[in-house]
Parts: structure tokens; C-alpha cells; sequence
């Protein structure tokens, strides 16, 4: 169940109800609330959305409606029901031009374009790259971890996110893959225009990150420790254009937005990033003209100025160590460009 995807619906008691989710307690289950005990089962799904569910007649219990404080027991049948049937998860192949860097018989390499979903999710079930890897390759595994089918993916960018992905063709390249991102043996790096000057060339961000608790569309760090995954990424300074940065971006570690999450957490939201707010002015003046000049990289680049520049790891059957750069794609060198005009004319 994606993110966004609802759990439940109000449905006539008369209309033919579908099976959506089937679990059977165990028999030593310990009694637990029936929110509780799905979350913990049901992809992405919310305490909120749970309850809500449960109120519409959504959550049944051995064939019968019950509460949201319905307590689980042992050998308990637990369903989700809702009037419209499953939707089908099939993956149908598209036709969708992929940029291939390397391919040998285990893993193939791509840039990535930007505005390119990964996978299919809520509001996205067709024109992912996934549709267009089934197109290209047959027969790719999957981890099956997630609601939604991930064939050969052993990690992901943002939909707005350009640059260097790996993909794994079998069985065994898969988790060879995913042990090195585990194991964080991977060598990746990220090129990032993001607002504001920085004091040092160099640094290091650490804070956990977990979904904000305000915002269920963002991440959000969580310096104390008490909620969210450790992550630590760690940055240099390129080039300096005084009201934006350009930095690249060493990850540490792998969480989901953790470039942009930690960038804004340290007063550096990436440029045009409209989930985390930086597609408005942050840093500058209030004349119109800067203004507009603004408005125009915007509209060169209309997306979060994030790219996967290069990615290293080893080939998980043959052992050779792989590592593989892009440049940078021509709406981020537009926006560049249009800085270094900027500030040039600036100073003189």
C-alpha cells in the first residue's frame, strides 16, 4: 500500500465486498489492539488510517466487522475488505528510453532522467522505469519486501532526482547488490544546488530520519535520536554563487530524501525543491529583476537540483569493482550557467 493510498471506503452494506488483505494470528499471539497489529503487517499504512478504516467496516475478524480496539487473538482471521476488487499488480512492459551505461550478464548501470518515477505507487502505476526495465530485460528478480513489484531494484532516486542507478538482472546479483548497500560498501555521490553560502568548505550532517510527523509527504531529521533511522551524509563545497551553493554529497548512508532532508535541516534546502520549500526565494534580495532571474532557472530546471553523479561497487560474481560517473544533465548546467552570468555581471 503506497504512501497516499487510502485504506478504506465508505461502502454500502449491500455491495459485494473484495478481499484485499488476509493475515492468520499466530497461535501464540499475545492480544493486541487490531491498529497495532496492522501497521506492523499492512505496507505504509498509518495508526490513522487503520482506525478509519475500521469505523468504515473496512476490518474484518473472522468474517465480521470490528473496532478499532478490537484486541487480536490467537488463530484470529484478519481482513481487509473494500467494494472495488484488488487492483491488478501485473506489470505491463513500456517502451520508455532508458540511458544504459554498462551491462554485463548479472547487473546493468543507467543515468537516470529526471521526472522518471522508479516504481509503480500511488498515482503512478504505469511509465515508471520499471516498466521500461521489463521492456528491456526478462525475467528480473525481486526482493519482494514492498506492496508494489520492484523487478531488479536494489535502491532508487526521487522522481525529480537525476543520475547513476544499478540494476540487478538475477537472483544472485540481487543480493550481492543489496548486502553492499546494507553493509554500506558502496561509494556514491551526489552534485546538489542548494540555498545559501557556506562558512567551511567541507562538513559532516548527522541526525536520524524518519517521515515527519506534521508533513506525512516529508522526511525529517530527528537530532535527539528518538524517532527515525541514523543517517549521515557528509559535504564539500564546488562552487560558490553567494545566494546558492553548489555541493557534492557523500552518503553515509542510504535514507529515503536524506540529501534533501539533511540539506534543509542545516538551513540549505536544495534548490526548486517545492516539497522541502525550496522553490521559493530563500536567499537574495526583493528586487524584481532578481526576481525573475529566479524564476527563470526555475522554469530551465523544474525540479529539485539533485543528481546522482557517480556510483561505485563491486560486481557481485565476478568481484571487480565497478564505478561509473555521469556529468551533469543540461538543465542543471543551464541553471548554472545562468549563476555564473549572474554573478559575473554582479560584480561588475
Amino acid at each position: 500500500m503506497s504512501d497516499n493510498s487510502e485504506l478504506y471506503e465508505e461502502a454500502d452494506e449491500q455491495e459485494e465486498l473484495y478481499e484485499h488483505h488476509r493475515f492468520v494470528a499466530d497461535p501464540g499471539q499475545e492480544p493486541l489492539r487490531i491498529d497495532k497489529y496492522l501497521m506492523d503487517r499492512v505496507a505504509n499504512a498509518t495508526r490513522n488510517k487503520i482506525q478509519m478504516a475500521a469505523h468504515a467496516g473496512n476490518v474484518h475478524v473472522n468474517g465480521a466487522p470490528v473496532k478499532p480496539n478490537y484486541r487480536v487473538k490467537p488463530k484470529d482471521l484478519v481482513t481487509v475488505v473494500m467494494a472495488q476488487p484488488p487492483r491488478d499488480k501485473t506489470i505491463h512492459p513500456e517502451d520508455i528510453p532508458l540511458e544504459i551505461l554498462y551491462e554485463d550478464a548479472d547487473v546493468v548501470v543507467i543515468n537516470k532522467q529526471a521526472d522518471l518515477v522508479v516504481h509503480p505507487g500511488h498515482g503512478n502505476y504505469t511509465g515508471t522505469l520499471v516498466n521500461g526495465l521489463m521492456h528491456h530485460f526478462k525475467n528480473l528478480p525481486d526482493m519482494g519486501k514492498h506492496e508494489e513489484p520492484r523487478p531488479g531494484l536494489v535502491h532508487r532516486l526521487d522522481k525529480g532526482t537525476s543520475g547513476v542507478m544499478v540494476i540487478a538482472k538475477n537472483e544472485l546479483a540481487m543480493s550481492g547488490l543489496a548486502k553492499q548497500f546494507f553493509d554500506r560498501s558502496t561509494d556514491r555521490l551526489y552534485n546538489a544546488l542548494v540555498w545559501g553560502d557556506f562558512e567551511e568548505d567541507e562538513g559532516r550532517i548527522e541526525g536520524n530520519i524518519g517521515r515527519s510527523l506534521k508533513n506525512r509527504l516529508q522526511m525529517e531529521v530527528f537530532p535527539d535520536g528518538d524517532f527515525g533511522k541514523h543517517a549521515v551524509t557528509h559535504f564539500k563545497v564546488l562552487e560558490r554563487f553567494g545566494y546558492v551553493t553548489l555541493v557534492q554529497c557523500k552518503l553515509e548512508t542510504g535514507r529515503t530524501h536524506q540529501i534533501r532532508a539533511h540539506m534543509k535541516y542545516i538551513g540549505h534546502t536544495l534548490f526548486n525543491d517545492e516539497r522541502y520549500g525550496g522553490e521559493k526565494v530563500l536567499k537574495g534580495t526583493t528586487f524584481t529583476k532578481y526576481k525573475q532571474f529566479i524564476q527563470n532557472c526555475f522554469d530551465a530546471a523544474p525540479r529539485p537540483a539533485l543528481h546522482a553523479k557517480s556510483l561505485a561497487f563491486t560486481q557481485p560474481i565476478t568481484k571487480e569493482r565497478l564505478s561509473f560517473e555521469t556529468d551533469l544533465p543540461d538543465d542543471l548546467q543551464t541553471v548554472l550557467e545562468k549563476w555564473r552570468v549572474y554573478i559575473a555581471n554582479r560584480k561588475d
